[in-house]
């Protein structure tokens, strides 16, 4: 699904926008740090502390509302012919205490040395089944 070209694009840049939408439709974009194998693009919670509230994180609780999810991975410069872009959509699926989980665990910890030293065991994955990818503008690494 991804061309050679969009993979290396996707390969050098470790951070992403994640765009949810709970059920009424109100829109939560943040960042995230994510992998991609296969037709999956995963990322984790961590444990990093979002807020004191015992509740799920809000990309969680729209991805449970609606689990259609839409990634943008983006490379800005002032020299406007090197700006590119890659628009991933899909639909997610939460895994927690499964295989998948720990493999994408094993990804993450391969792509981000941070992640080697956190607990990730018990925190769930965002896997994102990608249906669709859309691309724009110098994707050149």
């Amino acid at each position: 699904m991804l061309s050679p070209e969009q993979s290396a694009f996707l390969k050098a840049h470790p951070v992403a926008r994640l765009a949810t939408a709970d059920a009424g439709g109100a829109l939560h974009v943040i960042p995230i740090c994510y992998v991609i194998v296969g037709e999956t693009l995963y990322f984790s919670i961590d444990e990093k502390p979002k807020s004191a509230s015992p509740k799920p994180l809000k990309r969680i609780r729209n991805l449970l509302e609606n689990p259609k999810a839409a990634v943008v991975v983006d490379r800005y410069d002032d020299d406007w012919t090197q700006l590119g872009w890659i628009m991933i959509r899909g639909t997610a699926e939460i895994l927690k205490d499964c295989d998948e989980q720990t493999r994408a665990h094993e990804a993450l910890r391969t792509r981000y040395p941070q992640y080697r030293e956190m607990y990730l065991e018990p925190l769930p994955v965002v896997a994102i089944r990608i249906k669709r990818v859309v691309s724009w503008g110098n994707l050149a690494c």
